[in-house]
Parts: structure tokens; C-alpha cells; sequence
């Protein structure tokens, strides 16, 4: 593992513990040519993703932009970031498990509305405002109105 700060390929493993969650490994780390710190995260991946786009461009799954769409939709909601990222890893061991190596970026999209659906609701009509494209009120109108008489979760309260 090259250091960050220096591009030094000669860093050594500190600590190594799990994630809460247990699915990933942190490991403290030290540079021998800056004497700098740093953690990397290590996860297990089933397969390498593939997401097809609408337009029928394939580009590499990121992790990162499904979790940092979440995070956005959640953003000030009273969900942690344990909660989030627990979330991220079952939508990413979902589209792994799938059995192919290609995902439309649909599936992801819908993946999420139904994740967060069960968790916040305003996360979850925030997200679809953006991933159904609403143009207008009228948009959020009638997307409410699908939602009439469906139970949404409610987000547990975050201990003070």
C-alpha cells in the first residue's frame, strides 16, 4: 500500500480491527519515509460490477456515488451513518448476489427508493425528486399522491 501523503510503497499495518458491522477491515498504517498515519478500509468483493446506463454506456460500479447519493437523501434526517452505510452494504450485497456481472443503473435506483422507503420518508421522496427527474410541484404532487395510504417508516429518533 503506497502512503498518501509521500507515494512511499514501504508502509506497515498497525492495528487491524472490523468494522462495527463486520463487514470490513480497518487497518491503522504508518509511513516509514514521512512518518505519517493513515487508515485504509478493506472489504470482500463477490464480483466486479458492471453498471449499464440508459444511454448504453457501461462504466465501473462506484461504491462511493451510491453512498454518497444516500447520505445526500438522508442529509439532517435523524438516520446514523452506522444505519447509512448498513444500508449501502445490503443494496451493494443485493446487486453482487444478483449473479451477473452487469446491473443496470435502474436497478440501482430502485434498489435505493426501496431502502429508503423503509427507512425515512423524506430521504425517500428527496431521493426520488432526483432520480425520476421532477421537473415541477406538479411532479412532487402526483408522486405524493401514489403514496397515499402506503405506510412509511418513520426514522427512529438519533440518541442525544
Amino acid at each position: 500500500m503506497r502512503c498518501p501523503f509521500c507515494g512511499d510503497a514501504d508502509t506497515q499495518v498497525k492495528d487491524s480491527r472490523p468494522t462495527d458491522d463486520g463487514s470490513a477491515i480497518r487497518r491503522r498504517r504508518f509511513c516509514s519515509g514521512c512518518g505519517q498515519r493513515f487508515t485504509t478500509v478493506e472489504r470482500v468483493q463477490l464480483r466486479e460490477l458492471t453498471v449499464m446506463k440508459t444511454d448504453g454506456r457501461r462504466v465501473a460500479f462506484d461504491r462511493d456515488k451510491l453512498a454518497r447519493s444516500i447520505r445526500v437523501a438522508l442529509n439532517k434526517r435523524p438516520v446514523d451513518e452506522e444505519r447509512q452505510e448498513r444500508i449501502v452494504n445490503g443494496i451493494v450485497r443485493k446487486l453482487e448476489a444478483s449473479g451477473d456481472g452487469e446491473v443496470r443503473s435502474e436497478a440501482i435506483g430502485e434498489a435505493v427508493m426501496e431502502a429508503l422507503k423503509e427507512i425515512d420518508a423524506v430521504a425517500y421522496v428527496r431521493f426520488a425528486s432526483v432520480y425520476r427527474d421532477f421537473r415541477e410541484a406538479g411532479d412532487f404532487k402526483a408522486f405524493l399522491g401514489g403514496m397515499e395510504g402506503a405506510p412509511l417508516a418513520r426514522p427512529e429518533p438519533l440518541p442525544e
